[in-house]
């Protein structure tokens, strides 16, 4: 589009179903390359990704002509198959329905990143619950308890 300028900036967050921790070291920055590929073949530009076993955060910028909720479909289908077809688990893999998505300014390129980048030492002093529910309510998403990722005890 001409004359169409744009700057968005996305953390999409999202977890293995039951929020099992299977995205395990010995292939994780394989599926975070990967993952990379789907977002570049997008047009979009990936400026970090980083997670724990149990769930994964990657900040983009983004452009007006991808849906995001397409571009997360396209990454969680496409990263499934990649585990799958790696044989990378012993067991099934698939994603968790849904995802969280917050948005930022540019000015806050740099902290984001960092935070996203800072995942394993973070969530030393914080559970995966706990910072899912703080974005939640620092970004006034209304939400209902009993719809937030499921839980395998």
């Amino acid at each position: 589009m001409a004359n169409t300028f744009t700057q968005m900036y996305a953390q999409i967050v999202f977890c293995p179903k039951g929020r099992e921790n299977l995205i395990l070291p010995n292939f994780e920055e394989r599926l975070y390359q990967y993952i990379t590929g789907i977002i570049q073949e997008r047009g979009q530009k990936l400026i970090a990704i980083n997670g724990m076993p149990d769930h994964l955060h990657i900040f983009i910028g983004f452009k007006p002509t991808i849906q995001l909720a397409d571009l997360v479909g396209d990454i969680k289908t496409g990263s499934s198959k990649f585990i799958k077809t790696n044989r990378f688990l012993t067991k099934g893999f698939s994603w968790q329905d849904g995802y969280g998505c917050f948005t930022y300014a540019h000015s806050q390129i740099d902290a984001v990143a960092k935070y996203v980048m800072n995942q394993k030492e973070h969530h030393r002093k914080k559970t995966f619950r706990q910072e899912y529910q703080q974005f939640l309510q620092k970004f006034e998403v209304p939400y209902e308890e009993k719809y937030l990722f499921e839980y395998y005890d």
